[in-house]
This record gives structure tokens, C-alpha cells and sequence, in this order.
């Protein structure tokens, strides 16, 4: 694994991690909102172990990426940044993006800069989401802004969040996503810019029907990954993004919430490999 550093024509510096050999085919990952690259790492190196050169990136606003000073995180800003990044690759890579990547690729693959997008997965994202399941999301991140006394505190927070997940024992992975700050408290590695619930109902309405027109847009091999227990992401919102690229291939994995890959990580990456293998690679050899 090798850290990479891309700077944007705004000047914001964005981290990724690169898996593999450069020369292999990119598959470039895009993770959820509140999320880091590292929530890909599991899948990242089984695909670079296939012959695909994997990077995980932390998008504007997240992780150890710049923050936008001025607070610039609509859809276009990240759309942005991918085009920018997918073209320093030597062939346009193919996108798989959870959530807010889901979102940032699929305007990136279906309106922006198709050029630049070879292949798109769409993992618990579509056009259309279900606002009682978005709203517990921005709960969670707008929670806790004084931060925690100690990573424990955190690790709480995050087991109330996701009940159906084990609690780790070891607290190391979730240290990468806290700032330990000079107030002395331990704050998650986000913008607090990015989530406001007023700004995010009015783009999430706004955004809706743009996104299905991208989606009907859409020419690269894709396909939608649905977690079988999300609350983001229904089975007619699902449907109705089916409806609108035909092409499409549908995976919904059992047991996963909208966080699929860390739910289940050995289903998703099956599926995900499957997908590149037959529908990507074959269609680019």
C-alpha cells in the first residue's frame, strides 16, 4: 500500500491509499458521508489481489483531506474532485461510491465528466433516498460537538449507531476517524460544514430528480449494491434507479445495513469482483 496525495485546482490536498500495481486497470473508491478511505481497505486489497489497482480516497471535508474554507460541499465540489483525480489515472477508472460517493460518482458518470468514469457501483445509493433513515445518519453526526473525553467514549457512540455490529475490542480503526483537538477532546475527523440538516433536505430534494436524469444518462457497465436491511435505500428506490438504467445489475446483500461493506465485507467484495471481472475488464480487453 502506497499513500497518495492529490491537490485539486482549488488547492485542497485530498489523501488516498493505493493497492496493487499501478499498471493494473483503477478502481477508484469513494466513501460514505462521515466516512474515511479506510472503510474500504478490506475490499481495496481483495481487488488489487484480482489485478485491479485499488485506491481509496478520503474525500473533501474528511479523514486527513482538506477542508473546504469555505465550506464548499455540494455535489459539484465533489464531482469536481473526482474528475480531477480520475485524470490522473493513464485510463478512466471505474467508481464505486457509497452513499455521498455513490452520489458524487453517478453525477460524475452520468452528467459532468462521463469521460472520466469507465465503470460505476453504486453501493445503498440512489437517486431517490428514504428521509427517516438520512435524518438518523445526521443525527449521529451532529451529535456529541463538544467530542469525547476518550476514544472509549466514542466507541459508545458508535455501538448505540450500529447496534447490529459487534463491538470491537480493539479501538485502533476507530482512532482513525478522531481528531484529538486542543480542547482536549477527542472530535471525529469531519467538517461540521457538511452536515446540516436544512442544507441537506434541501439538496437531497433538489438533487433528486437531476440524479435520475444522470442515472438515465448512464452508458458505463453498473451496478447497484443494496444493503438487504438499509434504511436509506428502499426497495422501490431501488427499483425505480433499476428502471431507469436497464443495463444495470442489482446485488442486495442479506444482513447488511447501508454501511454494506463494513456489514459484510466478503459478500460485497464477491460481488464487486464478480461485476469488474465479467462486466468491465472483459468489456475492456
Amino acid at each position: 500500500m502506497a499513500t497518495q496525495v492529490y491537490t485539486t485546482a482549488a488547492g485542497l490536498q485530498l489523501t488516498g491509499d493505493a493497492h496493487g500495481d499501478p499498471d493494473d486497470p483503477p478502481v477508484l473508491f469513494l466513501h460514505g458521508g462521515g466516512q474515511t478511505r479506510h472503510a474500504w481497505g478490506g475490499a481495496a486489497r481483495t481487488l488489487a489481489r484480482q489485478g485491479m489497482y485499488a485506491i481509496t480516497l478520503d474525500l473533501r471535508g474528511h479523514g486527513e483531506s482538506d477542508w473546504s474554507p469555505e465550506g464548499n460541499y455540494a455535489v459539484d465540489d465533489f464531482a469536481a474532485d473526482l474528475t480531477e483525480v480520475a485524470s490522473t489515472f493513464s485510463r478512466p477508472p471505474a467508481v464505486v461510491g457509497a452513499s455521498l460517493g455513490g452520489m458524487t460518482g453517478l453525477i460524475t458518470a452520468g452528467s459532468i465528466s462521463p469521460e472520466r468514469v469507465s465503470a460505476l457501483v453504486l453501493v445503498d445509493f440512489t437517486p431517490r433516498v428514504e428521509t427517516e433513515g438520512v435524518n438518523r445518519i445526521l443525527d449521529f453526526m451532529q451529535g456529541n460537538p463538544d467530542g469525547f473525553a476518550n476514544v472509549e467514549e466514542a466507541g459508545e457512540a458508535v455501538a448505540r449507531y450500529i447496534p447490529n455490529r459487534p463491538k470491537p475490542k480493539n479501538l485502533d480503526g476507530l482512532r482513525k476517524n478522531l481528531r484529538l483537538r486542543s480542547d482536549g477532546h477527542y472530535h471525529w475527523h469531519w467538517d461540521p460544514k457538511l452536515f446540516s440538516r436544512a442544507r441537506n433536505d434541501v439538496e437531497r430534494v433538489r438533487n433528486a430528480e437531476r440524479l435520475l436524469d444522470a442515472a438515465r444518462n448512464l452508458t458505463v457497465p453498473t451496478l447497484l449494491v443494496r444493503g438487504g436491511s438499509s434504511d436509506v435505500v428502499s426497495e422501490s428506490g431501488a427499483q425505480e434507479f433499476l428502471d431507469a438504467v436497464p443495463h444495470a445489475q442489482y446485488v442486495d446483500v442479506a444482513g447488511a445495513g447501508h454501511m454494506v461493506a463494513g456489514d459484510r465485507n466478503d459478500q460485497f467484495s464477491t460481488a464487486v469482483v464478480n461485476f469488474l471481472k465479467n462486466q468491465w475488464l472483459k468489456a475492456n480487453d
